[in-house]
């Protein structure tokens, strides 16, 4: 099927290591959405057993609900003072609620305790690092366990402890020396360019953030901090008075990650002479940007919880970090807390070159609290303010295409063309893509082909496009063995993507290969559990083959299941007849359109990361 995926204009690709928090590793991210979000029944005040405020703050942690959380575990400590579980639990709801105040108090009474230490070493290191003491902080984030990235996280903490203290060249030398896997380069690079300008040695910091900047394997590992040796190094050269050196390095990173808001400012700041400020500019600072490098590594739906802990601790140390800020609200988007999303948002400051990103994924996420016009005015607003910058029209196009409203997002999209001229760069793919979508949901076919294909020209091996079109050539008919190969290359480039693996069984179920449709469909709905158009195909497949039984049993479940773009008033009628003979004298193409048509949402912007 042609899925509906919502993206963020500023994201990350994940590590492909991943940290468990013990005993807490289900605790989930931010504060609550007062209305957007599930509340727990009760609240503290009504609870009048250890088993009932338990109970009730595990619901509100499980729904993101933070602040009723608190407020419960802190009812269930009323009933039971000891309860180390509890005590656990509240601190990583404080933490997560970024009341770091709050949570460092419980950290510092659960110092002894081995469930959390991996925690409260680092929220009471940290403390004492941004508080001077740095021989404190340097003591208790000290570790000797086996965990490569904790090994990692602790040293470059350390190290940045032993900056603060003025020890620079040691912090360095004891770093430059580490032993681990290759991935270990590409975050310590860049804080020992880092450390090294901090601690004035402008030739070392050169040294290191030069490699950084060199390292083939950097953005595909950690796009955020790539970036951040780049800008680092730009502003190095720039303050040494070399502005073409700063330029290069601008160049290096503009041509991995293109269209990159804050890189675009600070060429057009290097361009007139200026000498923009470090973004790292003391230990505190440093010991943030740790948490941000290792946080925006390991970004992958899954690790929304995790990587939310690390930036709400980060953010305690540097508030002004707009990539932060930002980061953690595309968390809380992925967790559907738009509301939460959006005061991350607002928090970016107005100077910062990464203002424009939030205000852009602010419009997106006022159109999923359904502020649909406001969302598209705002958005609107950012496009005629600048009208060359392309991720206005992927925000706006994004909301148009929510809103179903496909002639404004033709439109839209045809502007966004005219803008990228004569001369589409590889990034530009998703444009072509969303105005191939539009003419196609206004059925103008020879206006959406001709941009389907221009977005596999900019990007061959593009699932989404290759999904998308080859679905379309198969279910018009047209080009029925060229589609199939797209949706196969698809396929294979994403064999765990349900919706696309749904695609190719429901092509051979459009073809007449029904015992393969049931094949790829079964994978399918394994990889998708309860998506109701993959049951109704599955069904309807599975009628085809005489498995009737099961037919009628899978288009059951498509009632119950998520979905909204499958007819079930069609599928009750399939419950009671069955599906009619087919046609002897067809061809093997299945034409007959009384059968449940596969799902055709489109497909939002998909920008590449840091458009």
């Amino acid at each position: 099927m042609r899925q509906t995926n919502r993206h963020l204009l500023l994201s990350s690709v994940a590590l492909a290591a991943c940290l468990v928090f013990g005993s807490v590793a289900g605790a989930a991210t931010p504060e609550a959405k007062p209305a957007e979000e599930k509340a727990a029944t009760f609240g503290a005040r009504d609870v009048k057993s250890f088993a009932g405020a338990f109970l009730a703050a595990r619901t509100a942690d499980v729904d993101h609900d933070y602040p009723t959380a608190i407020a419960l575990y802190r009812k269930a400590l009323d009933f039971e003072p000891a309860n180390l579980e509890i005590r656990e639990r509240l601190m990583i709801s404080l933490l997560l609620n970024g009341d770091f105040a709050e949570g460092l108090k419980e950290a510092d009474a659960l110092k002894g305790d081995t469930a959390v230490e991996r925690v409260t070493k680092i929220v009471r290191g940290l403390d004492a690092l941004r508080s001077g003491k740095y021989d404190s902080a340097k003591k208790i984030l000290a570790y000797e366990g086996p965990n490569d990235l904790d090994r990692l996280t602790h040293l470059l903490l350390s190290g940045w402890a032993e900056v603060g203290a003025g020890k620079g060249k040691k912090a360095i030398s004891t770093i430059s020396g580490l032993k681990g896997p290759a991935w270990f380069k590409v975050f310590t690079d860049y804080h020992l360019g880092a450390m090294a300008i901090v601690a004035g040695d402008t030739s070392t910091a050169r040294q290191y953030l030069n490699r950084a900047v060199t390292n083939n394997e950097a953005v595909a590992t950690a796009p955020d901090t790539f970036m951040r040796a780049v800008m680092a190094l730009a502003r190095l050269e720039a303050s040494a008075g070399n502005k073409q050196k700063a330029l290069d390095a601008i160049s290096v990173g503009d041509g991995m990650i293109s269209n990159y808001a804050p890189l675009k400012a600070l060429r057009q700041s290097i361009e007139k002479g200026e000498t923009p400020a470090q973004q790292v500019t003391t230990a505190a600072e440093g010991a943030a940007g740790v948490l941000f490098s290792i946080g925006g590594a390991l970004n992958r739906q899954g690790a929304e919880d995790m990587v939310a802990l690390y930036l709400q601790i980060s953010h305690a140390l540097d508030e002004k970090s707009a990539d932060t800020l930002i980061m953690l609200g595309g968390i809380a988007e992925k967790l559907e807390q738009p509301q939460r999303a959006i005061a991350f948002y607002q928090q970016v400051p107005e100077d910062s070159p990464m203002r424009r990103i939030s205000e852009l994924q602010l419009g997106i996420t006022l159109s999923d609290t359904g502020k649909i016009d406001e969302a598209k005015s705002h958005l609107k607003e950012l496009i005629q303010s600048d009208p060359a910058d392309i991720r206005s029209y992927i925000a706006y196009g994004s909301v148009l295409s929510e809103a179903k409203d496909y002639k404004e997002m033709a439109a839209n999209y045809d502007k966004a063309v005219e803008v990228i001229g004569s001369v589409p760069r590889q990034s530009d793919w998703s444009v072509f893509f969303q105005r191939g979508i539009a003419y196609e949901r206004l059925k103008e076919w020879p206006k959406a082909e001709p941009n389907f294909r221009k977005a596999l020209e900019l990007n061959p091996e593009q699932a989404q496009v290759l999904n998308y079109l080859g679905y379309s050539l198969v279910d018009m008919n047209l080009n029925l063995d060229e589609g199939l190969k797209m949706i196969q290359a698809a396929v294979d480039a994403r064999p765990d993507d349900g919706y696309i693996v749904d695609s190719l069984g429901w092509a051979y179920y459009r073809l007449g290969r029904f015992d393969d449709a049931v094949t790829e469909l079964e994978k399918a709905i394994q990889l998708r559990a309860g998506d109701a158009t993959i049951n109704d195909h599955l069904g309807d497949a599975y009628w085809r083959v005489g498995r009737k039984l099961e037919a009628v049993y899978q288009w059951n479940r498509t009632l119950i299941s998520e979905g909204e773009d499958v007819n079930r008033e069609h599928v009750k009628q399939k419950i009671e007849n069955g599906l009619p003979a087919l046609d002897p004298n067809a061809t093997n193409t299945v034409r007959n359109q009384t059968e449940t048509p596969a799902q055709i949402a489109p497909a939002p912007a998909t920008p590449d990361k840091k458009s």
